[in-house]
């Protein structure tokens, strides 16, 4: 005879044990009283959700249980939980509660709590018609259980929409941070070290892995409306080419990040991609961090933070400035990292492993640069270092000024970059031009630059982009483009009264957004003088890059471009900030820190260049200057990346 027990009382549990008459049931009204030995337990409530109890409960006695309960306005069904496996309740919960859902019913139930006359429509849907058409789902998925066959709610919830008896079925990712069911290992020395791999190339395309087999889990395991880690996506069918971005809820707020290539369908799954790498910047993960002391104890093993470039001390010393100044007696934080230069683990303030924009005493504004995503830890790496070299060639272009060389795009030999900008051209009116900002480096980087016409109402739009093939790092940046011009031509149209005040006063440059902003006003291209001036000659890609050896092994690119570093006594470190939800699939993710280049920051009053003297040192050894820089020569002015 199979057992099921039933725990809880009401509609839903009565019309359970009905449809179950032919199982030998046993029923309970709660935990109070003691489980017997059963092949399922089914925990249903008309009205509130017991999972914690559940848990606590049934995870011990090694049964196998699925939850119901109905919810503002819709009865869930699931997930089907087998102790010792990946996911429960609690994961299903937490992704129900960060994606959303059932807004209307939601702002219902918080308006009823304002005022108490005010009766939720929602509440008249509670009829025994859902109930009914729960307990059908249940005893199905009993059935299933006890025949031994797989049933739909193994890592699935049933969504159960009262008003019209809608029914969806949607997939749980379990959370490797759960706290129930979470196995995650403690933070080590040993995790982090790297040992490079053989990592063959996708038909030379720096990558090992095709978006096209990528396609199905990115699709499956991260994107649903109701319980997805991107719960919304959008075409835009404005800008050149094609772009889609994704919604990453997380919690009081949430992120969009966005793909653009020539198709919309390889651009959602880049902005899926793009938003994993978001998703796994902002908190460990992976892993539990596992030291929390000062500086002034851990220097052995540590990296030294006065290397990463600090606020100055004026900014720190403003009443309202949200960072304070570093101090090495202060504990904090850490957690491990691969140091390229040092060949061995060293600790990394967590505080710049993953973002720090002004929370829990941060020091440095930190953003997202460096983070990367790729199909191995070397395509990461790689992936991740490209980014910083991106930033830095632009801010190193920016502060000195350097007098770079503006590049004839029709001397690449590659027909599609050519189309590219000339369709730019044609659809936007907006001439493109493209500079070569490598320094010292020699990793190929561009500063791709729209300058709008008469006709125009934004004058500049920035971009920037860095790979190997200065070929790549163009199209990256005119993709960029692409996308930032109908938004910025739409912030102009909702705050261009702002701009003027901001070319006034730099300090009123405060967000991401502003930058952009400033550099719409025809008055701030003379700050761009310095890039814009025609006297110089165009140069071709053959006269500014020269051919670099190109390998079948992804890792062996990496190899060489970390001798380049190491050559000019600059570190790399290596966070590996992965999380089982990218694990799964093979998708590794990295943050790399390059303490003494030029990180991104937004808002001019916390621009960070104190202590990063190769702002200073680097134009002359390019010998765009013949003297070291001083502080007082850098530009003044709010940079232009947006």
């Amino acid at each position: 005879m199979n057992h099921v027990v039933i725990i809880g009382e009401g509609m839903l549990a009565d019309m359970v044990g009905k449809r179950l008459s032919g199982f030998f049931i046993v029923h309970r009204s709660d935990f109070s009283q003691a489980i017997p030995a059963a092949e399922l337990v089914l925990v249903l409530q008309d009205q509130e959700n017991s999972y914690f109890e559940a848990e606590e409960m049934l995870r011990p006695l090694g049964i196998p249980w699925l939850c119901a309960y109905a919810s503002i306005g819709e009865g869930v069904v699931g997930p089907l939980i087998f102790p010792g496996r990946d996911g429960c309740s609690q994961c299903a919960e937490k992704r129900l509660s960060l994606a959303g859902g059932n807004l209307e019913e939601a702002e219902e139930l918080l308006e009823k709590l304002v005022t108490p006359d005010f009766t939720p429509r929602f509440t008249k849907a509670l009829s025994p018609a859902g109930y009914r058409y729960m307990a059908y789902i249940i005893a199905e998925e009993t059935a299933k259980v006890l025949r031994g066959e797989k049933a739909n709610t193994e890592g699935h919830v049933y969504l159960i929409n009262f008003r019209n008896l809608n029914c969806s079925i949607h997939y749980v990712l379990p959370d490797g941070n759960c706290p129930v069911c979470g196995r995650l290992p403690d933070d080590s020395p040993e995790a982090a070290e790297i040992s490079l791999m053989e990592c063959l190339k996708l038909n030379n395309s720096y990558r090992c892995r095709s978006l096209g087999d990528l396609q199905e889990v990115l699709l499956k395991d991260y994107l649903d409306s109701r319980t997805g880690i991107f719960n919304d996506k959008w075409l835009d069918l404005v800008s050149a080419f094609a772009g889609m971005a994704v919604k990453l809820p997380l919690g009081f707020h949430y992120e969009v990040t966005s793909g653009r290539s020539h198709s919309y369908a390889e651009s959602g799954l880049t902005a899926i991609l793009e938003g994993l790498e978001r998703y796994c910047g902002f908190a460990p993960l992976g892993k539990r961090t596992a030291v929390f002391d000062s500086y002034s104890r851990l220097k052995v093993d540590a990296m030294d933070p006065f290397k990463v470039g600090f606020h100055a001390k004026e900014q720190y010393e403003q009443p309202d400035f949200p960072f304070i100044p570093f101090d090495p007696d202060r504990p904090m934080e850490w957690v491990w990292g691969y140091s390229f230069l040092q060949e061995r683990p060293v600790l990394v303030p967590k505080l710049l492993a993953y973002y720090s924009l002004g929370y829990e005493g941060g020091f440095v504004f930190e953003t997202s640069n460096g983070c990367a995503i790729g199909g191995s830890l070397e395509e990461a790496i790689l992936h991740g270092i490209f980014e910083v070299v991106e930033r830095d060639s632009f801010l190193m272009t920016w502060y000195a000024r350097l007098p770079v060389s503006r590049l004839e795009h029709n001397s690449s030999g590659d027909r599609e970059l050519s189309i590219m900008i000339d369709r730019i051209r044609a659809i936007t009116g907006y001439e493109v031009y493209l500079y070569n900002t490598t320094v010292e480096n020699g990793i190929p980087s561009i500063w791709a630059l729209a300058k709008g016409g008469t006709e125009h109402r934004v004058n500049l739009i920035c971009a920037a982009g860095a790979h190997l093939d200065p070929v790549r790092a163009a199209k990256s940046a005119i993709f960029e483009l692409a996308g930032l011009i109908p938004r910025i031509e739409k912030r102009w149209t909702e705050r261009s009264s702002e701009a003027e005040a901001m070319f006034n006063d730099s300090f009123l440059v405060q967000q991401m957004d502003d930058h952009a902003l400033l550099y719409c006003l025809p008055q701030a291209e003379e700050r761009l003088r310095f890039l814009l001036d025609e006297r110089r000659s165009i140069r071709t890609f053959e006269e500014e890059f020269p051919s670099v050896p190109s390998h079948v092994d992804l890792a062996e690119d990496l190899k060489q471009v970390l001798q380049t570093f190491r050559s000019l006594h600059l570190d790399v470190i290596v966070v590996e900030q992965s999380s089982s939800e990218t694990l799964r699939n093979g998708l590794r993710c990295v943050k790399v820190l390059f303490p003494g280049m030029l990180p991104m920051t937004f808002g001019h009053h916390i621009r960070r260049l104190t202590g990063l003297d190769r702002i200073l040192e680097v134009p002359m050894k390019l010998g765009y200057v013949n003297h070291r820089l001083t502080m007082e020569e850098l530009n003044p002015y709010p940079h232009p990346f947006p």
